[in-house]
């Protein structure tokens, strides 16, 4: 399987909306925290490297 790029969430404001909620109220120390760790999370629940190493590609 390969990185899907094609819009893909059921309801992609919804999930931003979640995302904001999730980083009201925190520094930008602890912003930056819960990225890296829903990084982590995410690419765990992927699994697959090298869909990973396309994402990274992808965003960079």
């Amino acid at each position: 399987m390969g990185l899907n790029l094609t819009p893909n969430l059921t309801d992609p404001d919804g999930f931003y909306d979640d995302l904001v909620v999730a980083h009201d109220g925190l520094s930008k120390d602890e912003s930056d925290a819960l990225n890296a760790r829903l990084i982590l999370i995410l690419a765990n629940h992927i699994g697959d490297r090298s869909v990973l190493r396309a994402a990274l590609r992808a965003a960079k």
